[in-house]
């Protein structure tokens, strides 16, 4: 099946005595276990609502296994977690959503893991790898800057040093990109983003192959970051109009950044899905969409004073969902990060990072260029 209509039928349990065309909501926290042949449990990863999800998502990354957790950053964090020990190390790339790179720099000292940020060039980050380097963990597009990492390259370095290799891949959606096809070993979500779409779930997602899957399941049934059956229904019904909403991210983002790249009030603007972008040539081969994300810089406006002249646009947190939200960075997603860091990193101030929704894109537009007029 192709993806749209992965999107749809893929993993839906129909129950046998009501024939519904949607998976039931298995309430259960207990569940009967003689002649069963697995103790389920929903701190096991294993109940009904959480492994419909999981098939559906498999089979949209092409993974022949994962789990589902309560949030983003449980699943990153149990994914590298499941592979690390102390003294291990970790090579990772520095243009990261801040919530990961808080996690590093705040957790991996007192584990004994070591880490090496680079930036997101191959070379670099081959550069990086030493002896005791045990997983390499990218984000392409990056969160903010939107930033473009060979990801076969990556991968391709990863088993020329025997590395594992994990993608957060939540900006592109399985939609839009595959980093399994392209050798990569873990792919992990947000799914509080735009698989569940609608900014009304906190989740995450790790895909993988079976053996990985298996241990990183061990893991966090110790770490219990498990999702409950009712999230695993709703995200479930989102993954359904998956495909249709992306396309429509797609469509939007292109036109908002095309709009924008013209204006002479907006310096830069970082999307991949423009010629100018240093990753377009890289992001063409291995996206089959550009993404619904997109952040510039304002030319001195007031931050602040530009989101506050917004109509339909909202100043909000996350993103991905189905109406357009904006923030600054500097004081949201990657506030955790030292002003020195995010410099270095090239967050500035007046960077402001656009999650265009599923409006009409003439009414954004306009909304953009009143609040830059105001």
């Amino acid at each position: 099946m192709r993806k749209d209509t992965r999107c749809v039928h893929s993993g839906t349990r129909i129950d046998p005595d009501t024939r519904g065309l949607n998976t039931p909501i298995y309430t259960s926290s207990s569940f009967e276990y003689l002649d069963t042949p697995e103790n389920v449990y929903p701190r096991y990863f294993n109940i009904p609502n959480q492994k419909a999800v999981v098939q559906k998502l498999c089979e949209l990354e092409n993974a022949e296994g994962g789990l589902l957790f309560g949030s983003g950053m449980a699943a990153i964090s149990t994914a590298m977690l499941s592979f690390l020990s102390s003294g291990d190390h970790v090579v990772l790339q520095k243009d990261i959503y801040g919530g990961t790179h808080h996690f590093v720099t705040a957790e991996y000292e007192r584990f004994g893991i070591e880490y090496t940020f680079v930036s997101n060039r191959a070379d670099e980050i081959e550069q990086a790898v030493q002896k005791n380097t045990r997983v390499i963990y990218i984000e392409t597009p990056s969160n903010p800057l939107l930033l473009i990492t060979d990801i076969a390259a990556t991968a391709q370095i990863a088993k020329a040093n025997n590395v594992l290799s994990i993608i957060d891949n939540t900006f592109a959606t399985p939609i839009n990109q595959n980093p399994l096809d392209l050798g990569i070993d873990i792919v992990t979500h947000s799914g509080t983003k735009y698989l569940g779409g609608h900014s009304d779930l906190c989740c995450g997602a790790v895909l993988t192959r079976k053996d990985l899957a298996a241990k990183i399941s061990a893991t966090a049934a110790n770490l219990g970051g498990s999702m409950n059956a009712m999230t695993c229904y709703l995200l479930e019904r989102s993954l359904k109009t998956l495909s249709v909403r992306v396309d429509k991210h797609n469509r939007n983002a292109r036109m908002i950044a095309e709009y924008l790249a013209k204006d002479p009030r907006i310096p830069q603007v970082h999307y991949p899905g423009l010629e100018n972008h240093p990753g377009y040539a890289v992001a063409k081969n291995q996206m089959t969409g550009f993404g619904g994300m997109l952040s510039f810089e304002l030319d001195g406006r007031e931050p602040e004073r530009f989101l506050k002249n917004l109509k339909v646009i909202t100043p909000a947190l996350s993103l991905g969902g189905v109406e357009t939200i904006i923030c600054s960075p500097a004081t949201t997603s990657h506030q955790k990060i030292t002003a020195a860091e995010r410099a270095e990193l090239g967050i500035s101030d007046g960077l402001l990072r656009l999650s265009v929704g599923i409006e009409d894109a003439a009414d954004l537009i306009a909304d953009i260029d009143g609040a830059l007029a105001a």
